[in-house]
This record gives structure tokens, sequence and C-alpha cells, in this order.
């Protein structure tokens, strides 16, 4: 009881810590330093704020077949996403229920078993246990299966929850399903996958993919297609050519939105005049059609979730982008390039052609993030104003990550 009471105690002057530090927040600015910094607060926040959040973590295109699985890495947790069967799609800790082993140790993989590599306890697809050698007879195996998550697939995209304390699934469901199912990723390949380790914090590389402020002085590749929000605001005015592309995407018969909840943002909105995609020419990526029906510039359909993800689906292909953080200092983000299932490389696609845009623009980021991490860990850094205009969706995520925090420490 002693020990217990200690731990309580421990507990509560953690969180009262906490409240402190998140007491001096301003909101309209950027955070202060120990909230970028802290090795303290990272393992707070995978508590507080991704324990609580549904994360996109990959799509059907990656689990096609009965077997097929990913891993991915959040902290010190792993988890396994596996195609349990030709409806299913299941997720769990990725973590032997004998003495913890990581069971999945590559990225991506089939198997018929889930096999411990330890000790070779093995689990079925649904995460049953059923082989332990060598145990006592009053064993129970069925008091040792895999620990499951939440998971969910919407328009061929999953995502995940670690914990029961997660917002319902249901409203973005409502939301995505009409707007993204044309594009029909549930027929789509994985074109290309990269994983780029980023040694910054994984706020500032969700904060730099929230905005474009910085596109005209650091994007010159993304800019050559993409139209840039800061030099005429469609995201909120409604200019003649905003009215046109509206007026095309409808006799398309597509949902432009935008489409917002509390932790997702969805709109499609145009790309520039006389460009058909997302790359340095302008020219589909790949000439086998997501969506081969129908007429016309349709655009980019951009959805983003907090805490972790944005992603454009387009009528050639889609390009997805998930920020995992592994320490305070380290983020791997996963980028992935999708299209159509038929599509063959070399004749409907080239990967250069396909991957150029946003590997530009990832390599830039990449380096705009960490050299904001090194400014912000050193004795000049003190927090500053967001531009309300400009920095909109920085400060709305921002505000999200706030209010889920506080959230937490009110319960």
């Amino acid at each position: 009881m002693t020990g217990c009471s200690h731990n309580s105690n421990a507990s509560t002057l953690a969180r009262s810590a906490m409240a402190d530090l998140f007491g001096q927040c301003v909101r309209g600015h950027t955070l202060p330093q120990q909230l970028y910094t802290s090795e303290a607060v990272f393992d707070f926040e995978m508590k507080a704020v991704f324990a609580r959040s549904w994360l996109q973590a990959g799509h059907l295109a990656e689990v096609v077949k009965v077997g097929d699985y990913i891993t991915v890495q959040l902290g010190k947790t792993s988890v396994v996403i596996i195609r349990e069967s030709e409806s299913s799609v299941r997720a769990y800790f990725n973590a032997c229920r004998h003495r913890g082993s990581m069971i999945c140790t590559s990225e991506k993989g089939s198997a018929h078993r889930l096999v411990c590599p330890y000790h070779q306890w093995t689990y079925d697809l649904k995460g049953n246990l059923i082989f332990a050698k060598n145990m006592p007879a009053d064993f129970d195996q069925s008091r040792h299966s895999l620990i499951p998550l939440q998971c969910e697939v919407v328009a061929g995209v999953i995502f995940i929850g670690l914990s029961d304390d997660v917002p319902d699934f249901g409203e973005f469901r409502r939301q995505i399903e009409p707007m993204l199912a044309p594009h029909d990723l549930e027929n789509a390949k994985i074109a290309h996958a990269a994983v780029l380790p980023e040694h910054a914090n994984w706020k500032l590389v969700m904060e730099n993919g929230r905005e474009c402020y910085h596109c005209s002085a650091r994007h010159p590749e993304l800019l050559s297609s993409f139209r840039d929000p800061t030099e005429d605001d469609y995201f909120e005015g409604q200019p003649d050519w905003m009215t046109h592309f509206e007026d095309i995407c409808r006799s398309n018969g597509l949902i432009n939105g935008p489409a917002e909840g509390p932790w997702f943002d969805i709109l499609r909105f145009p790309i520039k005049d006389g460009v058909q995609s997302l790359t340095l020419d302008g020219r589909y990526a790949c000439s086998k059609l997501l969506i081969p029906s129908g007429e016309g510039n349709i655009g980019t359909l951009r959805w983003a979730t907090e805490p972790n993800a944005f992603s454009h689906a387009l009528r050639d292909h889609a390009f997805t982008f998930e920020a995992w953080p592994i320490d305070v200092g380290t983020t791997h983000v996963r980028a992935k390039w999708l299209v159509h299932k038929d599509a063959v490389e070399g004749r409907d696609y080239e990967l250069p052609h396909l991957t150029a845009l946003w590997s530009a623009t990832n390599d830039q980021d990449k380096w705009l993030a960490e050299n904001n991490f090194r400014g912000v860990q050193g004795a000049g850094y003190v927090p500053g104003p967001y531009s309300s205009n400009d920095e909109k969706k920085v400060i709305d995520f921002v505000n999200w990550y706030l209010d889920s925090v506080q959230s937490y420490l009110d319960n």
C-alpha cells in the first residue's frame, strides 16, 4: 500500500508540473521551449495526445492478401496492422504476451501465423495464442492473446486508436467517405514508399506541414503546379476561378467541402491553371487514372488529421504523409505514392516523374524542421506570434493540441 501511495503522489506531482507548464502557453503563439525539447513532455504526449487520437497508419493497398502486415513505430511502442481475412484488417500491439519481445521485426511482410522470434509463441491472425511450448498444465492460452487496438478502414485508408479513449470515428467516416471514395484507393497500389528520419520535434514537423507561409521562398518544385494560398486566399474568398473550379467538380459528381471536425479537415481545391496533377511538369504522373471518367481539372482532395497526417488525392495518383514521433528530437516521416493497381511501371508511370515533386518538398521540409528545432533549443528562443492568415491551420493544430492536453489533465 505504501508503494501505491508513493506512485500516486508522484503521478499527481507530474500532472501538476505539466499543468503549470501548459499554463504558460499563449494562444496564437508558438509553444514554450520545453514543449518542444523536454523528454518528460514527450512521454506525457504519448499518453495525453497520441493514445487518445486516431492515427492515420496506412492503406489497404499495403495489406492486400490475408496475412499481409505492416508495422509502425510510435515512441517506444510498435504496432502491427494485418489483413486478418478478406474483409477484415486488425491491429495489435507488436509485443509477445510471454516476455514482451517484438514479434514482427520488419516494416512489412506476410505470415500465416505470427510467431515470436524469441521462444516461438505463436498467434493466429485473430491474435489468439495457439502455441506456447512447455507451459504448465494449468496455463490458460486464452488469457494471453495479443492486445488489440482499435482499427478503422475508410475509403481504403487505415486508422488506428491505441486506447478506447479516442473520438467517435463515425463523423469523420460520414464526411470523408463520399469525398474520397471516387478516387478508388481501395483499388490502388503503393508505387513507392519512403521513410525520412527528421531530427526535429514532431510538432515542428506538423506545424511546417500545416502552412504555406514558407512555400514561395522554399518550395519552387511544389509551386510549379500547386496554387499558393498565400497569394490569393481561396480558403476564405471566392474568386471567379474558384467558382469555375467548383462547377467542374460538380459536373464530375465530386464533393468539394470543406468538411471540418475537431480533429480533421477535408477540402478539394484547385491546382494551377493549365496543369493536370501535382508533378514538376504539371502532367499526369500516371496515365491509368484513379478517376477515369469525367473531364476537366478536379484539383486535389486534401485531408488532414490530427495529430500526424496530411494527404492529397488527385485524378491520377495520391500522396500521403504520416509523421511518427520516435523521441523528443526524432520524427519519422512516412511518404507514400499510390496509383491504380493495374498501372504498370515503365508503361503507365515512371517513378522519378511520380515522386520528384513531393520528394523535393519533403527534403526541403526536413531541412526547415531540423533548422527550426536547432533554433528552438537555443537560449535565444522566445515564443513568437503566428500569422493569423497564412498560419491559420497551424493555429488550429496548436489549439487542438492544447485542448487535447487540457482535457487529459481535467480527467
